[in-house]
């Protein structure tokens, strides 16, 4: 960054990938319970769980005032437990915890987890101690959970939580949750009853040390992790978080999250039209993009999607056959895949002629996709199957069944079903939309038992989007394995920062933002600063009719809300007049002293305008939009956002979200433009934000792309305190 006043809290290029070794926490061989007591809801019940869950390691209860619990004899001090621990669990008043903390740090205890709440989160009181505790962790060398922490779980490991009303079963998710009540008593118990389960689950507390990204970088590197799920609320650290996570998509770890609240821009984001660009949650929604995460509405979709995760290899490609027992489904279930990006090849060949030679189908003509089998199919699932399921057309397969789960039909369908997805080589999914509660409610209906086997989904949206985010997974892999890592890139971005002295706090003027811009190689079109009228004339007989002549003053950083722009100026005399108008103007709203000059410029207006530039951001630092410029910013009101450093593929990426990439190729006047010169110049723009904190924001529009490439015909450059 710059050597010049450098804001560590605002600089977001920190962070790594490396994880902590958590072996201790989720499976420990012994276990300190400081503050047991079977009286106390918090440790009472965590002991009681971790020992009905199979806990087989040894427990050591630490309580002064208690000489036996649970059958085991009771230390004063956890200085007094005959062995050095795995892990210690304090539960204890807060004002005791740090000492604790300390004792078990420097016993050598690898970790503690701090159920005690009462620190930051409550009052000034508990945010020194928290503090102290930050300092302890460090000094000590301890890591920390929480405190303020719900507890953790690892299926193959320790339950370590009050809040578990039933023993864990294995299961393929990994779940770091920043809310510790929802973390078991919504998403383990809501996936229990559907027969989902976790690997590991973790409630991460106030993160006096340990931190959501650590738990996520840990969680990507265990085998019986499939996909890890993170519920955020805010991170400290948001960089080493999206490398962390980046990481481990590039190697195979779907990462799903559902992340609530948004960032909120600075207050100085007003002045420029790119601050306004930039909505409250456009940061995270950018960054998630860019680092392959995939960001789910709720928790039952964050269930639905992950299920998918831990059950089915991901599909080749985006090509679905859908075949459902209900025609009005089948045409719901046809534009939801469109909405989904799904490809659905045509029924034909001798996979059309099988299902046809199926007399129970009675279907006359042929087979469209989706598929229409009617009620009839649900009897002849297994035909059907052996039909589509041999068909190289097809990357991954829905079966919908709009009829009852629950009565005696509903026992062969499953047990079909079962069969069918079992010896698929490709996903087979499974929509049932139909009665769902049994006569005898002590039972076990048909689909009930199916999916402790598969996921069954009874949502059609649900389904199609647990599909899609096994579709969007290889997809993203793809993406990041094609362009440098974020890691890589955010060590280039310090490697190639450059020091730019600029003045603190203000609007630069056009010279001082020129010399910016040159340093990073974004391209301005020609200008010449001029204070006479004759001095204009001869800039623009050098240029070449017709210029652009516009006031430079800092004090006035939006000159064409006063008039004090002139376009079009084709002759000597209008440039005399045009001089005049835009000084006057200009004189009309601020003193003389504040005006720099006028600009002369040639117009360049055989192109397309496009408008992208920097804004701040409370949690990243900065963030970098584009979009269709000039008059189309408002009449369009379209935009996508970065979060830099970014990558050539994420500025691509970025401008084929928006118009701007149809305006370029698609033009009404004149060949197509090329989207690379936008993408350069996106690309540098995103060099400077990463590389040169002082700037606050920059905004360029219109950037004007014409066959010669793009370049910045105006600039707006405010810099930070």
């Amino acid at each position: 960054m710059l050597s010049d006043e450098t804001d560590d809290e605002r600089n977001p290029l920190t962070g790594s990938v490396s994880a902590p070794e958590l072996d201790p926490l989720f499976d420990p061989k012994s276990v300190a319970v400081v503050g047991a007591s079977p009286d106390s809801f918090y440790s009472g019940n965590l002991v009681e769980n971790l020992l009905d869950y199979g806990f087989d390691g040894t427990l050591y209860p630490v309580n002064p005032g208690r000489d036996e619990v649970w059958d085991r004899r009771c230390y004063d001090d956890i200085s007094d437990v005959p062995e050095t621990v795995d892990l210690a669990v304090v539960s204890v008043p807060r004002e005791h915890v740090v000492g604790v903390v300390e004792s078990a740090g420097e016993r050598g205890v690898p970790v503690a987890l701090v159920l005690t709440a009462g620190f930051a989160e409550a009052d000034d009181t508990g945010a020194d101690l928290e503090a102290q505790l930050a300092a302890t962790a460090n000094e000590t060398g301890i890591q920390v959970v929480g405190p303020n922490c719900i507890g953790v779980m690892a299926s193959e490991g320790a339950t370590l939580t009050a809040t578990c009303s039933r023993e864990p079963q294995p299961g393929g998710i990994g779940l770091v949750s920043q809310s510790g009540a929802l973390a078991f008593t919504t998403f383990f118990e809501r996936a229990a009853d559907s027969d989902v389960h976790f690997s590991h689950i973790v409630s991460t507390g106030n993160e006096v040390d340990l931190t959501a990204a650590d738990y996520v970088a840990y969680l990507a590197e265990q085998d019986d992790v499939d996909v890890v799920c993170t519920y955020i609320e805010g991170i400290d650290d948001p960089e080493r978080f999206l490398q962390v996570a980046e990481n481990a998509v590039r190697n195979g770890t779907p990462v799903l999250t559902v992340k609530i609240g948004s960032s909120e821009l600075a207050e100085a984001a007003t002045l420029s039209h790119t601050g306004s660009l930039t909505g409250d949650d456009d940061a995270w929604t950018a960054a998630f993009d860019q680092t392959g995460v995939e960001r789910v509405p709720d928790i039952p979709d964050l269930l639905a999607r992950a299920n998918a995760h831990t059950t089915y290899d991901d599909p080749d490609g985006n090509r679905v056959c859908i075949a459902s027992t209900s025609g009005g489904l089948a045409s719901l279930l046809a534009d939801m895949a469109a909405e989904r990006g799904f490809s659905l090849p045509d029924i034909d060949g001798r996979t059309e002629q099988e299902l046809l030679n199926i007399e129970e189908l009675l279907t006359y003509g042929g087979f469209n996709n989706p598929a229409d089998i009617r009620g009839y199919g649900a009897h002849v699932l297994p035909e059907i199957a052996d039909a589509v399921l041999d068909d190289d057309a097809f990357d991954a397969y829905v079966f919908a069944i709009g009829l009852p789960g629950v009565d005696a039909r509903a026992e062969t369908i499953a047990d079909d079903l079962a069969t069918i997805a079992a010896k698929a080589n490709d996903p087979v999914y499974v929509l049932w939309t139909g009665r769902k509660e049994p006569d005898d409610p002590t039972e076990t209906p048909p689909y009930a038992r199916l999916r402790e086997s598969i996921p069954v989904y009874e949502d059609p949206i649900r389904c199609l989007d647990a599909l899609a985010s096994t579709v969007d997974f290889t997809t993203a892999q793809t993406h990041l394995t094609n362009q440098p890592s974020r890691t890589d890139l955010v060590a280039d971005a310090r490697e190639t920062a450059t020091n730019v002295d600029l003045p603190r706090s203000r609007v630069l003027t056009w010279q001082e933002s020129e010399r910016l811009l040159d340093v990073y190689d974004i391209p301005v079109v020609e200008t010449r600063l001029v204070t006479d009228v004759e001095d204009a004339v001869a800039a623009a007989d050098d240029l070449g009719f017709p210029v652009v002549l516009k006031i430079d003053s800092p004090a006035l950083p939006h000159r064409t809300d006063i008039g004090a722009v002139r376009l079009d100026v084709d002759s000597a005399a209008a440039v005399r007049t045009a001089y005049e108008d835009v000084m006057d103007a200009a004189l009309a709203s601020v003193e003389e002293d504040d005006i720099e000059g006028v600009l002369v410029q040639p117009m360049v207006d055989d192109g397309v305008e496009a408008i992208t530039g920097i804004a701040p951001d409370e949690v990243f630092g900065s963030l970098v939009s584009v979009g269709p410029g000039g008059v189309l910013v408002e009449a369009l009101d379209e935009s996508a956002t970065l979060v830099p450093p970014f990558s050539r593929a994420d500025a691509r990426a970025a401008i084929e979200e928006t118009a701007l990439a149809s305006l370029l190729r698609d033009r009404r006047e004149g060949d197509a433009l090329s989207v690379d010169a936008i993408v350069d110049f996106l690309t540098r723009v995103g060099e400077l934000a990463a590389g040169v904190d002082a700037v606050a924001e920059l905004d360029l529009n219109p950037v004007v792309v014409t066959d010669h490439g793009a370049v910045a015909v105006d600039a707006l450059v405010r810099t930070r305190e």
